[in-house]
């Protein structure tokens, strides 16, 4: 292996000193490009993270009443004959929905359990077995509480009933969730208590979830299950987590488009370099041949030239973005996934690197910088001494 020719380094170093005006701006474009395109991926990663990790702890099928095409309550008194289906291991009426904050504008995700019950959720049942939840409390998420501290409500929550009652339910406790998607927005209350603000009947709920022992029949028991109740919608993980790709491709599009006009950027960066060398390039090219330099002896100059800037380039462009994503929680760019709401600042992003992603920006950026170096160097290197110098 060739040692590194640290006189050629100092050269280059000098070199890049020399130009430092072009050089800057250079480095200055390539970094804020790379920190853009991290950002872009980073963000992805970590809500992608998210996403699924929700999803995976959603029932295996999720059984909806439907009247004209709109989800209705569902009678828990189907949940006998769903059991008796083979392969159903539990079949238990779900008491959930969205209660709207008019002070702040926002929507609140109201679950309602049974301490009883089993729960499919890592974070339900953390809270049944740790919390106590009585029939006049409530257990909210952090951006939850905070949303209500702000409105003067830091012991109780006044919620409104459909016959424009109030309901007083004292604030027992906050709780933490492995995924801030997951609980940001949540309270948690007794089944009791969920379907008197929903405006529920005693065996009405929100929908019936099916958890089946062999996963491979999940496909098969979801048809039974339509076929015996064809009023009904019948929603497997799999339908959801494709559905949640398909909202988050979507959105992705945006952000496609910004990478778009990045890598166009860059390229326009790469064809300026390429297309060719100033007249003082060139002739300083000319003045090392003349004194005795070989061709292998530029190219390697201009090697070292590109690496040290692509590489400070890329190492302070992903510095940025991690600081930009994991520390300052990407303002402006996260929105485009994440939308507008008095509940999202307190919304932390997971950390989630992706080694995958910074091995492609490096292939896609560094090789060819340092390709767009070397090549309009060698064109003047190879050509005489004197014709370069006139």
């Amino acid at each position: 292996m060739k040692k590194i020719n640290l006189y050629m380094l100092e050269y280059t170093i000098n070199y890049i000193l020399r130009y430092r005006f072009k050089n800057i701006f250079v480095v200055t474009v390539f970094t804020l490009l790379i920190s853009l395109l991290a950002s872009i991926f980073f963000i992805a990663s970590a809500l992608r993270y998210e996403e699924f990790v929700t999803l995976d702890e959603l029932p295996e099928i999720i059984v909806q009443n439907q009247k004209a095409g709109m989800s209705r309550t569902i009678s828990e008194d189907i949940i006998e004959n769903l059991l008796n289906i083979n392969g159903v291991s539990s079949a238990k009426g779900r008491v959930w929905g969205y209660y709207y904050f008019d002070n702040a504008q926002v929507n609140f995700s109201i679950v309602g359990i049974d301490e009883f019950e089993s729960q499919e959720s890592r974070t339900i049942q953390k809270i049944v077995s740790s919390a106590e939840l009585n029939s006049s409390s409530i257990i909210v998420g952090e951006g939850v509480k905070k949303l209500l501290q702000k409105s003067y409500y830091s012991e109780y929550f006044n919620f409104i009933k459909p016959d424009l009652e109030l309901k007083k339910l004292y604030i027992a406790s906050v709780f933490d969730a492995a995924t801030e998607l997951e609980s940001n927005d949540m309270i948690v209350m007794s089944k009791e208590n969920a379907r008197e603000i929903f405006g529920y009947s005693e065996n009405e709920a929100t929908d019936i979830a099916v958890d089946v022992i062999n996963p491979d029949e999940i496909a098969q028991i979801a048809i039974k299950i339509q076929d015996m109740y064809p009023n009904t919608r019948v929603i497997t993980k799999e339908d959801l987590k494709v559905s949640y790709q398909n909202l988050f491709d979507y959105k992705s599009g945006v952000f496609m488009a910004l990478f778009v006009v990045s890598f166009f950027t860059f390229f326009m960066i790469i064809y300026d370099k390429s297309s060719g060398l100033s007249s003082e390039e060139k002739k300083e090219i000319g003045i090392l041949k003349a004194i005795g330099w070989r061709v292998e002896d530029v190219l390697q100059v201009k090697l070292y030239e590109g690496l040290i800037i692509s590489a400070f380039a890329y190492i302070a462009g992903i510095t940025i973005a991690l600081v930009y994503v994991y520390i300052l929680q990407a303002p402006l760019l996260r929105d485009i996934f994440l939308g507008y709401s008095d509940l999202k600042p307190s919304f932390d992003l997971i950390f989630v690197l992706d080694y995958e992603v910074l091995l492609l920006l490096f292939l896609l950026t560094v090789p060819l910088y340092i390709a767009a170096t070397i090549i309009p160097s060698w064109r003047v290197a190879t050509t005489d001494a004197d014709e370069v110098m006139r």
